[in-house]
């Protein structure tokens, strides 16, 4: 039962991982690669490493897409319009 549960766990990681290099929009990347950390946390949490499942998604599933939708809307211009970045004068 243990093998089936991994077997399928990293066939989830493959599908995710392949949809994550195939997207062309910034934006479904950086969600793509939050579907691929979560689904390495489930794979670490059947390979019983809780702890490095539970950081992977902390940082894999949440911080780092969190970090690539912001830059990608400060880089298209999603930011404060008008080119007022400084704030007031």
């Amino acid at each position: 039962m243990a093998d089936v549960l991994v077997v399928l766990a990293l066939a989830l990681v493959v599908a995710a991982a392949t949809a994550a290099v195939l997207t062309r929009d910034p934006a479904r990347q950086a969600l793509a690669l939050a579907l691929l950390g979560l689904t390495l946390a489930v794979l670490f949490t059947v390979l019983q490493a809780p702890d490095v499942g539970l950081s992977q998604l902390a940082v894999g599933s949440v911080l780092t897409p969190l970090m690539l939708l912001l830059a990608v809307r400060k880089v298209r211009g999603g930011g404060r319009r008008g080119g007022r970045d400084r704030g007031p004068e």
